[in-house]
């Protein structure tokens, strides 16, 4: 079992004031067309997706359902999450102040409140990401793989 430092239970706490933005500019930079074929979020941003949606689900009874395939979920959740943000929200901090949920995974029984902190922390690097490549893009670089 993690126990959270003072200086960790900080750093989770700006990644959960920081987490719609974060949602927020990664929709945007797709929406303006920014192409993550070629990177590793085409894989891992639905994947973190689909974990977040299991976490608040189990963690604290939300009503996440995801239809959609590919980084199309990430929209389709901020939507779900936009629809109901007054529980969804209070659900996030009800999982991070609960410092024994355990969820079940694949890999066994893990704390529900680390499984949350580690997609937030996701979600704030692929942000950070997402605005770097948009900068790029915006400047004129060249595309960093073969077969653009």
């Amino acid at each position: 079992m993690t126990f959270f430092s003072p200086a960790k239970k900080m750093e989770s706490q700006a990644y959960y004031q920081q987490f719609e933005r974060n949602v927020r500019i990664i929709l945007d930079a797709l929406a303006a067309g920014l192409d993550l074929r070629a990177t590793a979020l085409e894989t891992s941003l639905p994947i973190e997706v689909y974990v977040l949606c299991e976490v608040l689900n189990q963690g604290a009874g939300e009503q996440f359902r995801l239809a959609t395939e590919g980084v199309a979920r990430l929209g389709e959740f901020e939507q779900q999450f936009m629809q109901q943000e007054g529980p969804a929200l209070a659900a996030v901090r009800h999982i991070l102040a609960d410092k024994r949920a355990l969820m079940a995974t694949p890999e066994g029984r893990v704390l529900t409140k680390e499984m949350l902190i580690r997609r937030l922390e996701f979600f704030n690097e692929a942000a950070r990401q997402v605005n770097v490549m948009r900068t790029q893009h915006m400047l004129g670089s060249p595309r960093q793989y073969a077969g653009q």
